[in-house]
Formats: structure tokens, sequence, C-alpha cells
């Protein structure tokens, strides 16, 4: 973890065994998680230009009790990811994917609710940090992705979201919510000019 004022951030959301591994709790389900894969892989290039740009790597992973007693509305709205055991603390399928390619510099937070900045440490680490840009990428666009996105831009931080480091289950949800986001929130970018921006707040 980075002790001094660093500017820019790469947050990377949910791309954990659940959401992109053919073993998961989601690809279980029958879901098609081919855009997921895409999008860990994506990140996995991003995380390591930060890495070397000298830019924090932020993942998150969702996560319930082991009795789901913090799950809240979200699992009155899925249930069945108590009925499967799904996004259970303690179990693999919370764990970061293979495909994410974490190292042992990166910070990882754990979170109970679609958002990263609720009940996290998140606000804070940036704060301290003095950290205004965020460049986000990760699983599900349209929820832990976009809730995030939302979340930060009112809270007037400088927002990137990055398309190719994304993924849905549904490619139509992906792209509404993509221009949602780039209506009202943040800036919408490429894999390119995310390299960039990374690039840019490389340390002297």
């Amino acid at each position: 973890m980075p002790s001094a004022e660093v500017p820019a951030l790469l947050l990377l959301i949910d791309l954990q065994r659940a959401f992109c591994d053919d073993d998961g709790s989601i690809a279980q389900q029958g879901r098609d998680i081919a855009l997921l894969k895409v999008a860990a892989g994506n990140c996995a290039r991003l995380a390591a230009r930060a890495r070397a740009a000298g830019v924090p790597v932020v993942w998150t992973r969702m996560m319930f009790r082991p009795d789901y007693a913090d799950g809240g509305t979200i699992l009155a709205m899925r249930p069945n990811l108590a009925r499967i055991g799904a996004l259970r603390a303690g179990t693999e399928d919370v764990a970061l994917s293979v495909s994410a390619k974490a190292e042992a510099g990166d910070i990882v937070i754990d979170k109970p609710r679609y958002s990263a900045l609720y009940a996290t440490p998140l606000e804070a680490m940036l704060r301290a940090f003095n950290t205004r840009r965020v460049l986000i990428g990760g699983v599900t666009t349209s929820m832990c992705v976009e809730t995030t996105a939302r979340d930060l831009s009112q809270r007037d931080y400088d927002i990137r979201v990055v398309a190719e480091a994304c993924g849905d289950f549904d490619p139509a949800r992906h792209a509404a919510s993509l221009s949602a986001l780039a209506f009202g929130f943040a800036p919408v970018i490429g894999m390119e000019e995310a390299g960039a921006a990374l690039c840019q707040t490389a340390k002297p």
C-alpha cells in the first residue's frame, strides 16, 4: 500500500471466481460469463500498466457472512445466492480469479453491497492518499461497476470507466450501462486511453 500522496488509482471490481471462472457460482447457474472473462483479462493488463506507473491497484471482492445475515435486500432480489451458497465468506467462490492476476503489493477490499464505497475503507483510503482520479474496470457493468462509478461521481471524484475492462452477462445491458454512465457520471474510455492516463501519473 502506498504511503504517500498518489494522484490516481486503478479500481477493479469483483473479478472473482464466482463471476469469472467456469466453476464459479454464477456460471453454475447457467449464465454466460464469456464477456466477464474478457474483462478480467483486460483488467489484468491494466493492472500491470498501473504497477509499472506506480499507480495503486485496488481489487474488490463481494461477499457475505457465512449465515448471510448481512445480505439485506440483495438476497430478496437474488435468493439463489444463499440457496446455492454463492459469495459466502471463507469459500473459494469469493477468491479473486486466477485470470485477474493480482499481486502481493495490490490492495484488496471486501464489500457486502454493489457499491465499493458502502461499508468499506475505500473512501477513507482515497482521502488519505489525496487521490482524485479513479480508473474503473470490473464486473458486472450494470450492477457493481455502475453503482460504484455513480457513487464516486456524486462525491466529485474524477472518474474514468474503461469499456473493454468491464463485462456483463448481457451485451445489451452492458452497452446501456456504459451509455448511462457516459451521459451523466463518467467519461467512458478505451484501453489505449486508459494506459496513457496511467502513464501520465508515473513516478518521476
